[in-house]
């Protein structure tokens, strides 16, 4: 529920923020449409797309059978007849399903028609663990979509951002892979109840640091500036920066930040090999081109299929802790073997936000 705070501030949670920008963007635009398994149930996708149809009618907001790729066909078709459809995925694995419709035909026909027809669609997907998700129902692929001209890849990580990129996401001519992680639905950010625009490319400095740059993406960049606290704990000040967007990306704020602290740790939300942190290392290193020595370092999933367990989740993904001792060795050296003690679970909904 959307609250005030003393000072008059209006806030609202993650799913509020998505709720909002896609209302606003259907009130705006008769084009815009809905649909996909569960945005007409009560729940609506965490809240997301609760009451729209109600207020817009099942021409504009509907539930779809399991038949994702034929489904995604048919807004691809949608997209290039002049509509401009949201479709949800309550899990982002499901979008396998229709990864020849996504990468062979909405990402390519802007370019083999000659600019003749565009596809203007968002997809949206969740990611991530919580009370066990397991191997088909927690993995991040937002490296898969990195990799194809065509697309462009967002994952915001708070109610402003997830507002203004959705809200740009919807009104942009190219496809949209929209990425949100489930543990950020209800964390809460001051968002304008004007309608407005996070542009794409930029990047966010979420903590101004001097030792060391800690890149976050996804959960991992609220990870990432919880680790920036224990660091501070052992006079290790580290810059944290929130990519937001992934395609395009903005290496130019990342490239500022590690020509200040001469280090580099990216924390994905995905497998590393062939990963976003090897894309973010790598262009940072070509745009140093030898003008000064930088140590990198990658964090991510481990090379195993996602487990199920609490206990496998605790060894599977970065946290705050392991993070923070990665980053100490970095600046410290190898033979520190220093890690945090953890401070015990910190819901994700407690975490209001450096913005």
């Amino acid at each position: 529920m959307s609250t005030q705070t003393e000072s008059g501030v209006r806030t609202l949670s993650y799913a509020e923020a998505i709720h909002e920008a896609t209302d606003q963007e259907m009130a705006s635009d008769p084009n815009v449409i809905v649909l996909g398994i569960g945005v007409d149930d009560a729940k609506g996708i965490y809240g997301t797309t609760t009451g729209l149809q109600e207020k817009y009618g099942p021409d504009r907001v509907f539930d779809t059978p399991l038949a994702e790729d034929a489904m995604t066909g048919m807004i691809i078709g949608a997209a290039q007849a002049g509509l401009r459809p949201i479709h949800a995925h309550i899990r982002m694995d499901f979008v396998l399903l229709a990864m020849n419709q996504l990468v062979n035909v909405a990402a390519k026909s802007h370019y083999m028609f000659g600019g003749a027809t565009s596809v203007p669609i968002v997809v949206r997907s969740y990611i991530g663990r919580s009370w066990g998700q397991g191997p088909q129902h927690s993995q991040a692929l937002h490296s898969y979509f990195m990799h194809v001209p065509g697309f462009k890849v967002v994952a915001p990580t708070n109610a402003y951002d997830a507002k203004g990129l959705m809200t740009a996401s919807i009104r942009d001519n190219n496809p949209v892979m929209f990425i949100e992680h489930r543990l950020f639905t209800a964390t809460e950010a001051e968002v304008p109840e004007a309608s407005y625009e996070v542009p794409f490319g930029q990047a966010r400095v979420t903590r101004i640091g001097a030792d060391v740059t800690i890149v976050g993406i996804s959960y991992m960049a609220l990870e990432a500036y919880r680790a920036a606290g224990y660091l501070e704990e052992v006079g290790i000040d580290a810059e944290v920066i929130d990519p937001v967007s992934l395609t395009p990306l903005d290496i130019d704020t990342i490239h500022k930040s590690v020509k200040k602290t001469g280090r580099l740790l990216v924390v994905d939300n995905g497998w590393l090999t062939c990963g976003a942190g090897a894309e973010i290392i790598t262009s940072v290193i070509e745009a140093v081109d030898g003008d000064q020595p930088i140590a990198v370092k990658r964090m991510g999933f481990e090379q195993v299929t996602c487990p199920t367990t609490p206990g496998l989740e605790d060894d599977f993904y970065p946290n705050a802790q392991t993070i923070a001792a990665a980053a100490n060795k970095m600046v410290k050296g190898n033979s520190s073997d220093w890690a945090p003690e953890s401070r015990g679970s910190v819901e994700a909904a407690e975490f209001k936000g450096p913005f």
